[in-house]
């Protein structure tokens, strides 16, 4: 044990030799910003375009181990879909009520049975989904974050219970980062907030045993997301 212990001190004392940065202090530069934390310069800028900025998303998508595909059209869509049903042997699909989910279940072959949240479901039948299917209230292109409400997004459980969270947006929907995603909904809702908001970066994930990186540790293991026009 006196060995270890010297040797772990030595360590800590050669570290201490080289300055560390201290992100918690407030930066020499001033924040761009004036509505946000000086934390918003450590995140990459974002184009004024549309094709901009669904390419960082895309890019930022790779880092957080999403599945981002753009798609011709809701057909395309469902395509992929039901390509990614027949290799993971899917048999049930949940989703709920909407213009851009309706349009890609109409196209869903009839081997995938859906379960539509509208009417009513039991948590078990929720739980034996393979997959869930949402829409979204935006796609944030800065932290290629996809933010879902209750509201727009089936309700709570949708996005977090099913093991694969599939996720069908359109180009309108992105916005450049978080700012913009709040001022969206502080607009659309006008006070009247959903109860649930949630910004998801990623399938779930977590590296407490050993550092050694889990996804879906507590929530879907895969995140998909489908862009159409």
């Amino acid at each position: 044990m006196n060995g270890d212990r010297e040797q772990i001190l030595a360590r800590v004392t050669e570290a201490l030799r080289a300055p560390a940065p201290r992100h918690y202090e407030i930066p020499s530069k001033p924040a761009t910003h004036t509505t946000t934390a000086p934390f918003r310069e450590w995140l990459p800028p974002v184009g004024p375009s549309l094709d901009e900025q669904v390419a960082l998303f895309a890019k930022q998508s790779e880092v957080l181990r999403t599945e981002f595909r753009e798609c011709a059209d809701a057909a395309a869509a469902a395509q992929h879909i039901a390509a990614l049903a027949a290799e993971g042997g899917w048999k049930k699909l949940a989703l709920h009520a909407g213009r851009l989910a309706d349009a890609v279940a109409a196209r869903l072959p009839g081997s995938l049975e859906l379960l539509r949240l509208e009417s009513g479901y039991a948590t078990n039948a929720l739980e034996s989904c393979d997959a869930g299917l949402t829409e979204c209230e935006s796609l944030v292109a800065q932290t290629g974050s996809v933010c879902v409400t209750s509201r727009s997004s089936g309700g709570r459980a949708l996005s977090v219970l099913p093991p694969h969270h599939l996720v069908i947006a359109s180009r309108g929907q992105f916005v450049a980062d978080l700012v913009a995603a709040y001022a969206q909904l502080a607009e659309k809702y006008v006070g009247n907030y959903p109860s649930f908001i949630s910004f998801i970066s990623g399938p779930s994930r977590t590296g407490d045993i050993e550092r050694i990186l889990v996804l879906g540790a507590h929530g879907p293991k895969k995140l998909t997301v489908l862009l159409v026009p």
